[in-house]
């Protein structure tokens, strides 16, 4: 009997040992994208731009965690941009513009701290631009144009003092612009046109001294222009790199844009 004393924990330890459900690692080595099989180590780029993909962007692309460039440009992909895009935390660039993506931009983006580029251009994005996106404070391009995003522009934008090149055209924001934009004084190339911007253009903006591309038409622009639009590095006379018309601006204009102005409703000027 004593020897059936000293066996019984023994035998409890064997059959809880036996019992005991192991962890089981069930992270994926491979993701299935479009009819391809990628590998999750070392798939670190992926380019499928221009490529004819059509449906949506499967989460599953969420497990690709050491791509550092995604381009899926140029196709007919639809439905909404999946929240498990922010799971690809090392991505430095991601081209998903010129599809058919709907619903809103996913908060989760912000969590993508490394992107130099954002491209979401020419889609179909609805809803307001969210405030994580300013936790991208690595971007050097940020490109929503050609959506159909609404509300104001999110303050966060303006403390993203690395940007080059800012279009947020050919949407339909609304509120104005507000003296921070003056933080930005890196943006080579600013676009805001084809929005429902309202108020006057701050004095700030004249602290952008390495703008090559200004364009602010077709918007609800009101009071005077800042002169220190002058110290602008741009051609003034190019409608390709300045527009400001189909405004409600009022003169006397810059003397340097003078001659360019455009078509202004100068119904409420004094």
């Amino acid at each position: 009997m004593k020897k059936l004393y000293l066996l019984l924990p023994i035998l409890f330890l064997i059959y809880w040992g036996c019992e005991e459900e192991q962890e089981v690692d069930t992270t994926p080595t491979e993701v299935t994208l479009w009819g391809e099989v990628y590998s999750v180590e070392d798939t670190t780029e992926l380019d499928l731009g221009h490529n004819g993909l059509t449906g949506s962007i499967p989460p599953e692309i969420g497990n690709l965690t050491n791509l550092t460039k995604l381009i899926l440009e140029g196709n007919q992909l639809s439905g909404s941009i999946p929240p498990e895009i922010g799971n690809l935390i090392n991505l430095t660039e991601l081209w998903l513009g010129y599809n058919r993506l709907t619903g809103s931009i996913p908060p989760e983006i912000g969590n993508l701290t490394n992107l130099t580029k954002l491209i979401l251009e020419g889609n179909q994005l609805s809803g307001s631009i969210p405030p994580e996106i300013g936790n991208l404070t690595n971007l050097t391009e940020l490109s929503l144009w050609g959506n159909q995003l609404t509300g104001s522009i999110p303050p966060e934008i303006w403390n993203m003092t690395n940007l080059i090149s800012l279009n947020l055209s050919d949407n339909q924001l609304t509120g104005s612009i507000p003296p921070e934009i003056g933080n930005l004084t890196n943006l080579t190339e600013l676009r805001l046109d084809y929005n429902q911007l309202t108020g006057s253009i701050p004095s700030e903006i004249g602290n952008l001294t390495n703008l090559e591309w200004l364009t602010l038409n077709n918007n609800q622009l009101t009071d005077t222009i800042p002169n220190k639009i002058c110290n602008f590095d741009i051609n003034w006379s190019s409608s390709t790199y300045f527009r400001i018309f189909n405004n409600q601006l009022c003169p006397p204009y810059p003397s340097c844009i003078e001659d360019w102005v455009g078509v202004q409703d100068i119904t409420n000027c004094d």
